[in-house]
């Protein structure tokens, strides 16, 4: 499995954060499958596009030890939505001593850390603050999840048509017969290739 440098462009625009995280395996099992995440470093870019905060506050010795912890978040929320959409087997189990936790038992785990409290200054001007702000976005992003597992938006996760992408998105069209999960990428590379099979030879 590849993995991608820091400057790579994470992508957007699935409807949720927690889906938002989750792309970042890319082509999830697939042969180009890659690892957006692979370092603490990648997890403060990540961070700085898609927490509540204009920059990741603080020193960065914080992230020591948080790059795993969310990759195991990552998989864990992965696993709760394809199970609640119906395509991965049973519930999840309950605990059981000595056994590793579940998807469920690690989303649960990360939404009851601290979240970013909200702090206005003198000029009326909002900004977000935590003791940790790795672990405090790794909470929002948890809860995220756990409220969409526990709605009726989740009948609306579907994933991209595109054969090597994967990625999951919320359909929020009036039909709710999206296919695609952008338009601008997988859309357009689906349209130019009926075009093509399509010309006469």
């Amino acid at each position: 499995m590849a993995s991608a440098s820091v400057g790579h462009a994470f992508r957007s625009g699935s409807g949720r954060l927690c889906l938002d995280f989750i792309r970042t395996l890319r082509h999830r099992g697939t042969s180009t499958q890659v690892e957006e995440l692979p370092d603490a470093a990648a997890v403060a870019a990540w961070l700085d596009r898609f927490g509540p905060w204009s920059a990741l506050p603080g020193p960065r010795p914080v992230l020591d030890g948080r790059a795993a912890q969310a990759r195991e978040l990552r998989e864990a929320i992965h696993q709760l939505i394809v199970v609640g959409r119906g395509s991965g087997g049973s519930a999840q189990p309950p605990a059981i001593p000595g056994r590793p936790p579940s998807a469920r038992e690690i989303v649960n785990a990360v939404a009851a850390w601290p979240v970013p409290a909200p702090r206005l200054d003198d000029t009326l001007g909002l900004s977000w603050h935590a003791d940790d702000p790795v672990a405090a976005t790794l909470a929002l992003i948890a809860r995220d999840a756990l409220d969409l597992v526990a709605s009726p938006a989740l009948a609306r996760v579907h994933e991209c048509a595109g054969p090597d992408c994967r990625a999951l998105f919320l359909d929020s069209s009036r039909p709710g017969q999206r296919r695609w999960c952008s338009m601008n990428t997988c859309g357009n590379k689906a349209k130019k290739e009926n075009l093509r099979t399509a010309r006469p030879r």
